[in-house]
């Protein structure tokens, strides 16, 4: 270990765990070696120590499963390169299911690994015990195998990485405490420890339960709490099979992993045991938790029937031991909102060995570029809001995540613990009304509303829900009256000064130069043309601007605002989404109903589509901005907040005679599929430019002064007809299953693309699906009529329909009526 304290670095890492060290070993390998990693203790002794070690490849989207698959490609090469044993071996895994449900969700998983370049393949009940002997197959329907997971020793492969970090002049300092991130204005400035400070102008966070605490000093929310992590390790057994494939039993919680002849059996179990509420121990190091057998008893009791050698062997090992888990079960990477040049690498869920790999390389290439070097949105600390470092959510919030891993992973699927966290001024009056909350950004927002108390009950399904009909209700009164839908949980920034149209006309890809009470739909690009926002921006007047976007990158989206308006600008952001309400009035009745509630007239000449002003409601001033998400006639309505309630019950009092209904998200996202209206984080993203997104039409590309990413569109633009597109598809069986997300696209014999978001059109009455397709030469329309297209659902295809233009009044007919 090195024994001079430095007092610079370029880079300094605080903790040495398996991402710790990764980060280390990557940074080292793109040439910034003036690396310092500072361990509390001693390496690996947090968490990474008592990990189970299991290298899977197949994760929720194409980027993520990426990096897991460079992870074991590295893990194969590691011990080569460093002459550093880690333990690796691709046996692959089986995932079993005892169910219909849990293997259509195997299937939809398959698909999706396939989509991706993996081999999978499926199992046939009567041949599962090829694979993994001991097993107990007498109520399994299926499986699936992953030839190319396997397993690997945490301990090991950290040392690797530590070595392969020093071999290229990382230091790494054991017995080392940072005591504090420093912090001038809002950059960081380097790491005080027990030895003294190491000025370094990027800081990374890689200290695992420890990191919540340690950021939380200097106003950086990391939200993740401990848990505690249940495993036991049987007693050599002489007549067990070497090399079993690891194996997981989602139904039972359960997961097997094979080495020396014994079983390691964990669990991720529905109702989890958070740990270290108050604090973790200083002096923590290589310790376990005490043991709990009465909570693990249930799953040990599943495996000795599902294994049931497992009977008759004894017990070598029960461990418990802390891992720490956020509130979403996605891992926390990337530059802080609040802390220029700070990052973070925490949160693994249990999945940091797997991880480690991938997110050691990502995070290098972020702090040597300024940038991600894929779209890493799921696990982008932005995505988090502030209050979600609340130690008692954290704690509530906890003891369902663990288990949420092995849980059936239903689309849709809301969280039962922590809720009613943000609520609307609404709230109390939408559950009277029959609303079903879901949530967004820990946001409450009706799902959809119940006309019994029987329909409350949520059922969930990988084809149509229990609330399919009422969802359909509500899309098809939005279309033929007016329904009401609350969109409180929108994000909304004010931007203000004498400067503030030149500094958000250069963020802004369209032009937001336009008269008082116009209404512009634009994105935010990067440098490279990627869309890193999607919104609408108001001009108030001639120095005061709303923006107005999605409630999930609330967070995002201001740190995007804020870090990109000139520091000598006359300009002044400030987010006033919780001050303003926001209401809409969707379909063909709206207009009625506003001019009845104000007085004034709303038609297409005094008040056409893209235009804002103020109008009275009941006592208050209220914006109106006649904008749609649903592809209808309608109306935005902006209060403030201390009138919201008085607005709300005059337009209810008023729709009676209207028949204005409440309508839901699951509703406005159906309505949005069949409009072709994108969804940021789903169809668009930072590695999507406005060409390939059909988004071309909202950039301004000849305004002055230009704007980030025009020189990036522009080279694309050059380029022709975009080789990569986003198209809308409809199964052509309108009772066809239902497409989510990955879904492989085919042509051919060709994978060519995969699905982005999808749900039912109820108006049109078809299961409908975006996706980008390839193609060398161009996709165009032509290119999607020339070849029958089919869409790969749960290990099997079916025939689709594909066009550039949407569904639903393309023309815009009933939006502009």
């Amino acid at each position: 270990m090195s024994t001079d304290f430095p007092a610079r670095a370029d880079v300094v890492i605080v903790g040495g765990g398996v991402a710790g060290c990764s980060v280390a070993y990557h940074l080292t390998k793109l040439g910034i070696t003036d690396v310092v990693l500072c361990e509390r203790r001693q390496l690996t002794c947090g968490t990474t120590w008592h990990a189970a070690g299991l290298v899977t490849q197949l994760r929720a989207t194409r980027n993520m499963t990426e990096l897991a698959k460079y992870t074991g490609e590295l893990f194969g090469s590691l011990e080569e390169e460093t002459g550093q044993a880690t333990g690796f071996k691709r046996n692959g895994s089986l995932r079993v299911a005892k169910t219909e449900a849990r293997f259509e969700e195997l299937s939809r998983g398959a698909s999706m690994g396939r989509n991706f370049g993996l081999p999978v393949e499926m199992v046939p009940v009567g041949e599962i015990t090829e694979r993994w002997g001991p097993l107990n197959t007498d109520d399994l329907v299926g499986a699936f195998f992953f030839p190319h997971d396997g397993q690997v020793n945490p301990a090991d492969v950290t040392m690797a990485f530590a070595k392969g970090a020093r071999m290229r002049g990382g230091r790494i300092f054991e017995n080392t405490p940072v005591t504090q991130i420093l912090v001038e204005g809002d950059r960081v400035t380097g790491v005080m420890t027990d030895k003294g400070p190491i000025r370094a102008e990027k800081v990374v966070i890689c200290g695992g339960m420890w990191s919540r605490g340690l950021a939380a000093e200097i106003g950086v929310s990391l939200p993740l709490h401990a848990a505690e992590h249940f495993y036991i390790v049987t007693e050599v057994m002489r007549d067990l099979p070497r090399d079993l494939p690891v194996l997981f039993v989602a139904d039972e919680c359960a997961y097997y992993k094979e080495d020396a002849g014994k079983i390691l059996l964990g669990c991720f179990e529905p109702k989890a045991k958070p740990w270290g509420h108050d604090g973790i121990p200083a002096d923590f190091c290589f310790d376990s938790l005490p043991e709990d057998f009465d909570h693990f008893e249930p799953i040990l009791e599943m495996a000795t029937k599902r294994v049931p050698i497992l009977a008759q062997t004894g017990i070598q090992l029960f461990f418990n031991g802390p891992e720490s888990f956020t509130p979403d079960d996605r891992y926390l990477l990337g530059e802080t909102p609040e802390v220029r040049g700070l990052f973070c690498a925490c949160g693994f869920n249990s999945v940091g060995i797997l991880s480690s790999g991938g997110v050691g390389k990502a995070l290098s290439e972020w702090i040597r570029d300024g940038h991600p070097p894929v779209d890493l949105n799921d696990v982008d600390v932005r995505r988090m809001q502030p209050f979600q470092s609340n130690r008692k959510y954290l704690r509530d919030r906890t003891t369902e995540t663990l288990g949420l891993l092995m849980d059936m992973h239903w689309p849709y699927r809301q969280y039962a613990t922590a809720r009613g966290v943000r609520r609307g001024p609404f709230h109390d009056r939408l559950l009277a009304a029959g609303a079903v909350m879901s949530e967004a950004a820990a946001f409450e927002r009706p799902g959809f509303f119940a006309k019994e108390e029987a329909d409350k009950e949520i059922g969930y399904s990988y084809g149509r829900q229990s609330w399919f009909d009422l969802c359909r209700a509500e899309c098809q009164h939005t279309a033929t009256a007016v329904s009401m839908f609350d969109q409180s949980c929108f994000a909304k920034f004010r931007v203000e000064g004498r400067d503030a149209l030149r500094a958000l006309n250069h963020i802004c890809a369209n032009d937001v130069d336009v008269p008082v009470g116009r209404l512009v739909y634009t994105q935010w690009l990067n440098e490279r043309g990627g869309i890193e926002a999607d919104l609408t921006v108001t001009r108030l007047s001639e120095t005061s601007f709303l923006v107005v976007t999605g409630a999930p990158t609330q967070n995002r989206d201001f740190t995007w605002l804020r870090r990109h308006l000139p520091a000598d600008a006359h300009v002044f952001a400030f987010d006033v989404t919780s001050g303003l309400p926001m209401l809409s009035l969707m379909g063909p009745g709206s207009r009625a109903l506003l001019e009845h509630l104000t007085g004034e007239d709303f038609s297409n000449a005094t008040f056409p589509f893209g235009t804002s002003r103020e109008v009275e409601i009941g006592y208050a001033r209220v914006r109106a901005s006649r904008v749609t998400y649903v592809g209808e006639l309608g109306w935005e309505l902006y209060i403030p907040g201390e009138f919201a309630p008085a607005v709300f019950d005059r337009i209810i009092e008023a729709g009676a005679d209207f028949n204005l209904r409440h309508a839901g998200y699951f509703a406005m996202n159906s309505m949005r599929m069949e409009k072709g209206y994108r969804h940021w984080g789903h169809d668009i993203g930072e590695e999507d430019n406005p060409l390939q997104a059909g988004l071309n039409f909202a950039v301004a590309y000849d305004k002055p002064g230009g704007f980030i990413g025009r020189d990036a569109l522009l080279r694309h633009k050059a380029q022709g007809t975009p080789r990569r597109r986003l198209v809308q598809l409809a199964l052509a069986d309108p009772d066809g299953p239902m497409a989510y997300h990955e879904e492989p696209i085919w042509r051919g014999g060709k994978i060519i693309g995969s699905i982005t978001s999808g749900a039912y059109g109820h108006r049109i009455g078809a299961s409908l699906g975006m996706g980008y397709l390839n193609c060398e030469s161009g996709v165009d329309a032509a290119f999607l009529n020339a070849e029958p297209l089919e869409v790969e659902i749960a290990w099997k295809r079916y025939p689709i329909r594909a066009q550039l233009k949407p569904w639903y009044d393309p023309a815009n007919e009933r939006v502009k009526s």
